[in-house]
């Protein structure tokens, strides 16, 4: 399948909200990048298509993929057929019209897919009344065909085999009007472009949605049209009841006007019709329904993805009442007795041939759901040790239950670190694990205070062994300029005595005495100065050795953490 709904990761925060809302089990993958954000992207093969993720990212983080660039590219080159679905008059209900006219003035034919829902209406009716198929889910919605062929394949048999209303507008313009020209689709959904690469039919998806920006963007302006009239120059004749098929119930209604008799239920909506798709296979067939009618959005194709309208719900409902009875006025203007309707499905029966208009389905298989006890070391990762852990089911994650977290995991679409109970348990491990740390961390301290104190008391001791030796490094240079002045002093005395008296050499020994008196306090600030040196040695090595101790506390510690 081509990529439809498209992520732009840089804008992806992690948020879950698509996964919450998607109906499809493995159309997501969540990863945890190495900053620690948590992206999630598409798979396309199991995206269904149906877009409610785009509508409810707020981030600008989704977005989808139509053909509306490549179909104005050649809107301008070439005649086109434009289809316009019944849902444009809802989305647009002052402007339709002035969108069907520019497309005209560019030299495309525009014909009514209501016409088509017409169609669609009497084959249906017609192989009811045959008994040509047996108790069915209708197709007009693409989001559910493809949920159906990737989740439910063994609903393919129930699931309706006539074509969707554009596609039997499409065989009807190609094979009974005779026309080639490629198709445009002025569509509501994001979907119907795997329909139409699935059956071939219709060349371009344009939405609405982007439609309105290539007009925008391109300074083209639509003039306003009553919003009260609904009848158009179509460029073949223009449907009837089919204009309603857009809310929800309206193939029931269409099948209910021409046989009120038919058991037909309805659903839609994305948080219920899916449940209830899943519901009705595992139903026995004698508790179908002749007809399930189901759309996947809540308002129907009036409110598709690719709508981006400002309609109310009222709003809507109220266009779609007022082009109801206008199509039943249509109806009634000719045949017996007022039952103009007749005529139309008699045109059909004799112009139509059934056979054309029915399509068949490719079913894929669903990976297969792991066992409990395949899951039970998931739930292990997931930090749910509990039977009440794994029934916590916060949805969180973006997923209904725990389980479906867990299968998730196991398949490879999330992470163990994407669920709260999870990151519960890291805080709390994390927790502990600092509070254990604090309390090491005091006592380290407290170590580390006691080693300070003695620090401090060998550094007072060096401090005042230093100052000895300074005082006594001081004493040693003024006694040894004492010497030094005294031997100078008997060298000149000698030199000046050649010959000396008794009273010379008095002097003299007077002299060699104060010098070695000198020598002896030069001695003893010597040894003083070694005696301090000493000290300051064994100091020294008692600082080492708390150092030593310091280093060894906080290696342990270290080796502890880890």
């Amino acid at each position: 399948m081509n990529e439809l709904v498209i992520v732009r990761p840089e804008k992806c925060d992690g948020c879950n909200a698509c996964v919450r809302c998607c109906p499809a089990p493995e159309a997501n993958i969540t990863k945890r990048l190495e900053d620690g954000r948590f992206i999630t992207s598409v798979d396309p093969n199991k995206c269904i298509a149906c877009g409610e993720c785009v509508k409810v990212c707020q981030h600008g983080a989704r977005d989808y993929v139509d053909d509306t660039e490549e179909c104005m590219s050649r809107v301008v080159k070439e005649k086109m057929i434009i289809m316009a679905s019944p849902a444009i008059k809802t989305v647009f209900p002052n402007k339709w019209k002035g969108i069907l006219d520019w497309f005209k003035s560019q030299g495309c034919s525009v014909y009514d897919v209501s016409l088509g829902a017409d169609i669609c209406t009497w084959v249906h009716l017609r192989m009811l009344e045959q008994s040509k198929v047996g108790n069915i889910i209708t197709q007009p919605c693409p989001a559910i065909v493809n949920y159906i062929e990737k989740y439910q394949p063994k609903l393919l048999s129930n699931l309706s085999p006539v074509h969707s209303p554009v596609a039997c507008g499409a065989i009807y313009i190609k094979q009974y009007l005779r026309r080639n020209n490629p198709i445009a689709f002025l569509s509501p959904c994001i979907a119907k472009k795997s329909e139409f690469d699935e059956t071939g039919l219709v060349e371009y998806n344009v939405t609405f949605k982007k439609l309105m920006n290539y007009f925008d963007r391109n300074d083209i302006n639509i003039p306003i049209n009553p919003i009260d009239d609904f009848e158009y120059k179509f460029d073949d004749q223009q449907g009837q009841l089919g204009s309603v098929y857009p809310r929800p119930g309206g193939l029931r209604d269409n099948l209910w006007a021409h046989d009120e008799e038919l058991n037909i239920a309805t659903s839609e909506g994305l948080y219920k019709v899916y449940k209830e798709i899943d519901m009705y296979g595992k139903m026995p067939e004698s508790k179908h329904p002749q007809v399930f009618d189901v759309l996947s959005c809540d308002a129907g194709c009036n409110g598709g993805p690719a709508t981006a309208t400002n309609q109310t719900i009222f709003d809507m409902m109220a266009t779609m009442r007022s082009i109801e009875n206008e199509a039943k006025r249509r109806r009634k203007s000719g045949g017996i007795m007022g039952r103009g309707e007749d005529k139309l499905f008699k045109r059909f029966d004799e112009e139509l041939r059934i056979a054309d208009f029915v399509r068949t389905y490719k079913g894929t298989m669903p990976s297969p759901v792991p066992s409990e006890k395949q899951l039970e070391p998931i739930y292990e990762k997931m930090g749910k040790l509990t039977d009440a852990d794994k029934h916590y089911d916060c949805r969180a994650c973006g997923y209904d239950t725990c389980r479906s977290m867990a299968i998730a995991i196991s398949r490879g679409l999330n992470t163990p670190e994407n669920c709260v109970i999870y990151a519960k348990s890291v805080l709390i491990a994390r927790h502990s694990e600092l509070a254990k740390q604090h309390e090491q961390l005091a006592e380290i301290t407290a170590e580390c205070l006691e080693l300070s104190n003695k620090l401090k008391e060998e550094v007072a001791a060096i401090s005042k062994n230093m100052n000895t030796i300074g005082d006594s490094t001081s004493a040693t240079s003024e006694r040894a300029t004492v010497v030094k002045d005294l031997l100078q002093n008997v060298v000149t005395f000698c030199n000046e005595n050649p010959t000396m008296d008794g009273d010379s050499v008095k002097q003299l020994i007077s002299i060699l005495e104060m010098t070695i008196s000198a020598f002896s306090v030069l001695d003893d600030n010597v040894n003083v100065t070694n005696e301090s040196s000493g000290v300051i040695h064994q100091s020294i090595g008692e600082i080492s050795e708390l150092v030593e101790k310091i280093n060894g506390t906080l290696i342990k510690t270290e080796k502890e953490e880890k």
